[in-house]
């Protein structure tokens, strides 16, 4: 499903553009096809695993920082539904996946359909990236709302596990809330709080990859 899902993805990408790719493995069997089929395209990542696979393949890589706009970029998620909101809890990295999706004319998903939902069902954790300075203030805040804070660990490194921009991650246990819109809005703004996990009204489209094919999925 992730080789046909990949097969789709590449038909959205344009020839001498700029383009933004994620994590994850559908991204992962994309920069080889894109590499095969001979496209002239630079890449933006916030991904390192990513940008080093685009490198092998002779992909050019360039700083996020010297980009204003993308033709398209491609990234995964773990829970998303009807209307293209997502969760993307694992990579701990969301606040520059922000950054690409908000620049890409068409920031697109790539999934298979276990993740797809209604509503999402929040089976994952919500991750803020927050400033140190932050961690008391915002653990109250998170703790009022319903949720269980508990900050991201390694057992390769002593203490937190820290961001790209070298602040915290937490992650937060919740219900699924009544009122999706609200509950990112009080997150976003609980001061502290440099982003979250939850992609709300950020994805533009998604490619689900099922035993049926692969289908396209558009923002209403």
């Amino acid at each position: 499903m992730k080789q046909k899902c990949a097969e789709e993805a590449i038909k959205y990408v344009r020839d001498h553009t700029v383009i933004g790719l994620g994590g994850g493995s559908t991204v992962s069997i994309l920069v080889g096809l894109i590499a095969k089929a001979g496209l002239s395209v630079q890449v933006v990542s916030p991904s390192t695993r990513t940008a080093a696979l685009c490198v092998e393949n002779g992909l050019p890589v360039v700083p996020t920082w010297m980009v204003d706009s993308l033709s398209v970029a491609f990234d995964g998620c773990d829970e998303v539904d009807a209307d293209l909101n997502a969760l993307k809890s694992g990579g701990g990295i969301h606040t520059n996946e922000k950054i690409i999706a908000s620049m890409a004319e068409n920031y697109m998903l790539l999934v298979d359909e276990t993740k797809v939902f209604e509503t999402l069902p929040f089976t994952h954790p919500v991750v803020l990236e927050i400033i140190p300075e932050s961690k008391s203030y915002v653990e109250k805040h998170v703790k009022a709302l319903g949720g269980e804070p508990v900050f991201r660990t390694s057992g390769a490194k002593d203490g937190f596990t820290v961001s790209d921009h070298g602040n915290y991650l937490l992650d937060i246990t919740i219900a699924p809330p009544a009122d999706l819109a609200a509950f990112h809005e009080t997150l976003i703004h609980i001061p502290g709080v440099v982003d979250t996990s939850l992609f709300y009204h950020i994805a533009s489209s998604a490619l689900i990859a099922g035993t049926d094919g692969v289908r396209l999925l558009t923002r209403k």
